[in-house]
């Protein structure tokens, strides 16, 4: 890209990390804060967000020249939101400069001084997005009287505004969400299970400066860990006991039960001012019986089962379901930014275990679906990657549809969400469905199909493989 002359006061695109290029002006940093060394670079604050950082030249791009380049290809409805405060901003003409200049502060101490490794324009179809926002983002999903109010910060970090659902939602309040920008909690974090989910959340967790302690029951696995700066749990009491806040991931219920019950186990840590959370997906009577078991020795519990993949746990783009202790919440709050993109927060325990459920089973019924329209086309002598071209160009276009039929065309099952867990998870669903008298017979045929190539091959593929259970 040709060298482009900026200077204070100017409008610009600029681009951090992962997120999408943002609409900003250069202002002035406060003076309290220092310009990092190395490459030339300007401080700019990013419209329709409080969120402002050092920003190299080179992510830079004059906001009137690409205007059109960067709506076609960044979509949302935050993103329009900040277009369109640009926009008011130029038809109000001149305005002074400390309308957009950041003040001194501690808020200002702590935002980003270490800007983002070189990029290419436009972003890559790889290139994970959060929702187009340099924000992450928490849902508070509770009961309230009065819609449409807005309430002061609750935190340093966090304010609330309940919206027209009679929802709330909790937002990051400063630079908090854009790589490197995390102001990591000062409490010591444990973290039990290093499968697929659980290696992605602790990489992030080391990545955004945050005090780990890991265990697993291969100890092996913890191995990478340690050389990334992680601390070494002999056993899941020792973690618990050794942090303030111990979060959890494994397979299923039974796991989920021996890990907090067994010898040595999470429950032997337990003392008041411990925290657990729990983000196994599991059923509502277990993590039920957990949280029981936690507070009746004066700990706290959060359920947090994350929706997701290996690769978005790597991305840490993961959507966390919450339920519990909200003061937990809230005090995991740069733990969740660092592993996902959007947290929920759903009420009493229980609940965050049945919603994580229904959502695997529809993606569950889902993929089944695939793999049989897949199969359908092949023996009616119809191209299957022309179907999948005809579905991406349709209302069924999602990154999950082309990369699991691209994985089914290709023969690839290296698995990125096990057959094997989706399986017990249509299993558990189904359960929930007959627990409140509620039929799931879509959910109850995809289950069988599962079952079928469970049985026909015990290898730990990825879900996609359900496309066998048709061909065997």
């Amino acid at each position: 890209m040709a060298a482009v002359n900026l200077r204070l006061g100017d409008l610009v695109w600029g681009k951090l990390g992962r997120y999408p290029p943002w609409p900003g002006k250069i202002v002035n940093p406060p003076k309290d804060l220092k310009k990092p060394r190395g490459k030339k670079c300007f401080f700019v604050k990013f419209f329709g967000t409080e969120d402002h950082a050092w920003i190299k030249v080179e992510q830079l791009k004059p906001y009137h020249a690409h205007k059109e380049e960067m709506i076609k290809i960044n979509k949302g409805k935050r993103f329009q939101q900040a277009v369109d405060a640009v926009e008011e901003f130029l038809k109000k003409g001149k305005v002074k400069d400390q309308d957009l200049t950041i003040p001194e502060s501690s808020t200002a101490k702590r935002v980003m001084t270490g800007t983002v490794a070189g990029f290419k324009w436009p972003p890559t179809v790889n290139e994970p997005v959060k929702d187009g926002d340099p924000h992450f983002h928490h849902f508070l999903l509770s009961q309230t009287e009065k819609p449409a109010v807005c309430y002061q910060a609750i935190t340093k970090k966090l304010k609330v505004c309940e919206e027209e659902t009679g929802s709330t939602s909790i937002q990051a309040a400063d630079s908090t969400a854009i790589n490197g920008s995390i102001t990591p909690t000062d409490k010591k974090i444990g973290f039990l299970g290093l499968g697929l989910m659980g290696s992605g959340i602790v990489s992030n967790l080391l990545k955004m400066g945050h005090t780990v302690t890991v265990w697993n029951r291969t100890a092996e696995k913890c191995d990478l860990f340690i050389q990334e700066g992680a601390r070494l749990g002999r056993t899941p009491a020792e973690v618990v006991s050794t942090c303030d806040i111990t979060f959890a991931c494994v397979s299923d219920p039974k796991a989920a039960k021996d890990l907090v019950l067994g010898p040595s186990g999470v429950l032997q840590g337990i003392r008041p001012g411990k925290f657990y959370v729990d983000m196994s997906t599991v059923d509502a009577d277990t993590v039920t019986e957990l949280a029981q078991v936690i507070v009746s020795r004066g700990g706290r519990f959060l359920e947090a089962p994350v929706s997701g993949n290996q690769q978005l746990s790597n991305d840490g783009m993961l959507v966390i379901l919450a339920a519990g202790d909200r003061g937990l919440y809230e005090d995991c709050s740069s733990c969740f930014q660092a592993m996902g993109k959007t947290s929920f927060f759903l009420g009493e325990v229980g609940n965050a275990a049945k919603m994580m459920l229904i959502v695997n089973m529809v993606q569950g019924s889902f993929m089944a679906t695939i793999a049989e329209g897949l199969t359908l086309a092949q023996v009616t002598g119809q191209s299957q990657q022309t179907l999948l071209d005809i579905l991406n160009q349709g209302q069924l276009a999602s990154i999950f549809l082309d990369q699991k039929c691209q994985n089914i065309l290709q023969g690839n099952f290296k698995p990125d969400f096990y057959l094997k867990y989706i399986q017990k998870d249509l299993r558990l669903a189904i359960a929930l469905g007959d627990s409140v008298n509620h039929p799931t017979p879509m959910a109850a045929a995809a289950n069988e199909v599962y079952k079928r190539e469970k049985a026909l091959d015990q290898s730990d593929n990825d879900m996609s493989a359900v496309y066998r259970a048709y061909i065997h």
